[in-house]
């Protein structure tokens, strides 16, 4: 009775907070984060954008920017980077930094000014955040608006990814922004270049030419490196693990010889792929769309050896105009040769059409990157430098017209600022994190084969227990230690807080492995309740369990609480959760640093490299764990509380039981590693981690009193079928002898 009771005043009480919820939901209308630059000025000095600087001017204009002043000198402007793009960050809360900007692009200082990242507030150090950051400081994003420059990229900070990418993006975007909308100079980068004339293709001028000519002209253009020149580059770039793992022992062979040319220009394409193929060719292209021809050879390959079908090439990308296109499968035909008779014999020969969305001029200066990739001793990632093809189209393959583009007007201005951004940031995450992803798919996919085939492996203990125990290994050291796919609590309130406020897929989509962790916990909510996640794919969950398991066979003696005692701790952990809940719409900042009863940062995503509180905490956790299986999942975790509660809705049950179950037997209750069971024999799924171990017993006919009574009666059955129990002589055998049948009653 007590325990219905208990649940029935959490039951209860989940109602009245959603309740709350809607009605929250009902007043609370999104705020407009736009033209704030007038408030955080308060908040900053000029000096902090521009060294000597003394005075912010009045912000003008829609989105505000600044000008500041050295003096009665203008040395740029000053905005903030929310006011010009999305820079939601891990938080669900924009990050606003405040940006020096002079008149001729150059980004001049960058200040942190507010931000809701849980992970900078208590964990990573600001400062070597906004580290990483500042190295966009000095770089003129006027190339990069223009398309002479692709963005720079920052560094990316260990446990902090997210962010990290999300500030930077959001500043390189809002500068491009900026610029591009012509406020800053007339005179300076800003803007589009106004052309003097429109080029166009000479679709007449269809010549066939030969290799050399061709490479004379700089109708191909080439890249040539060798071992050393590449093994050098990443010795300068920072990387020494990378550069003393040269392809090959000699450091004059040839890395790559690489060869690019646009063979939809009539003349490079008849020439290099032959009349037929030429014509093939244009078949396949629509209206004003371009082929690119990609040649190597050497000991580096362009497509790279993990390429499949229905896959990305990682190794090369197109760029232009500060926008950048990774070709896929449907887009590539294998060459065998190039047909001119001169051509040498390369070992790859790739045409890529490149795809109609993507905003190309061939007769406009264009880049072709090659990514070298090297793996670095005691490094999870591979280094990577990049090496560039610079191509700009001969001016006998087109022809110029004599009008003359029109100067900027404010109608033009006002294009060029909506001239859409290149591609999301969070498809970029997803692409770099294409392998993890993989491997996790990989992972949820295995563990929906355990689940449904669950009676098939509980049959087995000794396959089983290797199972589950592999299992939470990989769930601990990748999906934990080394992807830092820790769900947390925060998720939960930042997730509600979006969607009272200024819900956006894109901040979820940033962190790919969290967001499809999460997809698979609220499809297996559905199924099994919580117990998929708690159970099998919580890290620190598998840690505790690991070292439980470890305590065990050092006969570490374990502590079994009274079930009164026990029942009466459950709630603590729905209190915390609720605790954390309401707060979280009074401060989200708060909520997130009260949430280090999540001892999740400090165990997995910082390794216990953290101040000493906190790393005391987590080992006092995991020390209890010891003497109590899983402690924490027990008493404290809020987020084990926050996704019980959905859990009742489940549509199926799995775990199966007796009629005798808790009375008179009490062998599942007993042995229940974390007591989801009650005496009177249910299961509790608030509070079951689906470890399946009830299910071993439900099945084992040596362990379980009901099946040990079918097996006892079966064997009984069995004995009472034989003759002699009838009193029937047995059945005579035949034996040999020297190939003879001899009877033998």
């Amino acid at each position: 009775m007590i325990s219905l009771k208990l649940r029935a005043a959490i039951w209860r009480t989940t109602v009245l907070w959603l309740v709350a919820i809607a009605f929250a939901t009902v007043l609370i209308s999104s705020a407009s984060s736009a033209g704030q630059l007038p408030a955080y000025l308060e908040k900053i000095l000029p000096n902090d954008l521009f060294q000597g600087a003394d005075r912010f001017g009045e912000p003008s204009g829609e989105p505000p920017i600044a000008p500041v002043y050295r003096g009665s000198d203008m040395v740029g402007y000053a905005y903030l980077n929310s006011d010009f793009t999305n820079s939601t960050g891990y938080s669900g809360k924009p990050i606003h930094i405040a940006v020096g900007i002079d008149m001729s692009g150059v980004v001049r200082g960058i200040k942190l000014v507010d931000h809701h990242e849980p992970i900078v507030l208590i964990g990573i150090p600001q400062a070597k955040v906004v580290a990483a950051l500042n190295s966009i400081i000095g770089k003129n994003l006027g190339r990069v608006a223009s398309g002479d420059e692709r963005p720079p990229q920052v560094e990316i900070v260990s446990g902090a990814t997210v962010t990290v990418l999300v500030m930077g993006d959001s500043v390189i975007r809002s500068a491009v922004k900026l610029i591009r909308s012509n406020r800053l100079s007339p005179e300076g980068a800003a803007g589009f270049k106004s052309l003097p004339a429109v080029k166009a293709l000479d679709l007449s001028k269809t010549d066939v030419s030969d290799w050399q000519t061709l490479l004379g002209d700089g109708s191909v253009r080439s890249l040539r490196l060798s071992v050393g020149e590449v093994s050098k580059a990443f010795q300068d770039a920072g990387h020494p693990d990378a550069g003393s793992h040269p392809e090959t022992t000699n450091p004059d062979d040839r890395f790559i010889d690489l060869y690019v040319a646009p063979v939809s220009v009539p003349s490079i394409g008849k020439t290099l792929l032959g009349d037929a193929a030429y014509q093939r060719l244009q078949t396949r292209l629509q209206p004003g769309q371009s082929a690119i021809l990609v040649a190597g050879d050497g000991a580096y390959s362009f497509k790279g050896s993990g390429y499949v079908r229905g896959g990305i090439f990682d190794r090369i990308e197109l760029l232009q105009d500060g926008q950048g296109l990774r070709f896929r499968d449907r887009y590539h035909t294998r060459i065998p040769s190039l047909a001119a008779s001169d051509a040498p014999g390369l070992r790859e020969i790739a045409l890529f059409v490149v795809p109609s969305e993507f905003a190309f001029d061939v007769t406009e200066p264009w880049e072709l990157q090659l990514l070298a990739q090297r793996s670095s001793t005691g490094a999870r990632d591979k280094a990577v430098i990049p090496f560039n093809v610079g191509y700009t189209l001969p001016s006998q393959y087109y022809h110029v017209s004599t009008a003359a583009s029109p100067s900027p007007t404010v109608e033009t201005q006002s294009e060029a600022a909506k001239v859409p951004d290149e591609q999301p940031l969070w498809t970029r995450i997803w692409n770099i994190n294409r392998v993890n992803i993989g491997i996790t798919a990989g992972a949820l996919l295995v563990l929906t084969a355990i689940f449904f085939f669950q009676d098939w492996l509980v049959k087995r203990p000794a396959l089983f227990a290797w199972v589950r125990n592999g299992y939470l290994v990989f769930t601990l050291v990748w999906l934990g230690w080394y992807a830092n796919a820790q769900l947390s609590v925060v998720n939960v309130l930042t997730f509600t807080n979006a969607l009272i406020t200024n819900f956006s897929w894109e901040f979820f989509l940033a962190a790919p492995l969290i967001f499809i962790l999460w997809a698979a916990v609220a499809a297996g909510l559905l199924f099994w309740g919580r117990g998929p996640f708690c159970g099998w794919l919580c890290p620190f969950g598998a840690l505790q369990e690991l070292l439980s398991n470890i305590a065990k066979r050092l006969k570490v003696p374990q502590i079994k609480l009274p079930w009164g005692l026990h029942e009466r701790l459950w709630p603590i952990k729905y209190i915390i959760f609720l605790g954390l809940f309401g707060l979280s719409f009074y401060s989200i900042s708060y909520a997130e640093m009260a949430a280090e009863v999540e001892p999740f940062k400090t165990a997995i995503i910082l390794k216990f490299v953290r101040d000493w509180p906190f790393v005391v905490f987590a080992v006092a956790l995991l020390v209890a764990s010891l003497f109590i299986e899983r402690f924490y999942c027990r008493y404290l975790c809020p987020l084990g509380a926050a996704l019980a509660i959905p859990g009742r809705i489940r549509m199926f049950e799995w775990l199966k039981r007796y009629p005798e179950c808790g009375s008179p037997c009490q062998r599942c209750a007993k042995e229940c590693p974390v007591q989801s069971i009650h005496p009177e024999g249910q299961i509790n799924v608030n509070e079951c981690i689906y470890c399946m171990h009830c299910q071993e017993l439900y099945h084992d006919d040596h362990r379980c009193p009901h099946m040990i009574q079918v097996r006892l009666k079966r064997e009984k059955f069995m004995a009472l079928s034989t003759p002699e129990s009838r009193g029937e002589k047995p059945p005579k055998t035949v034996v040999t002898h020297n190939g003879k049948p001899i009877e033998r009653a």
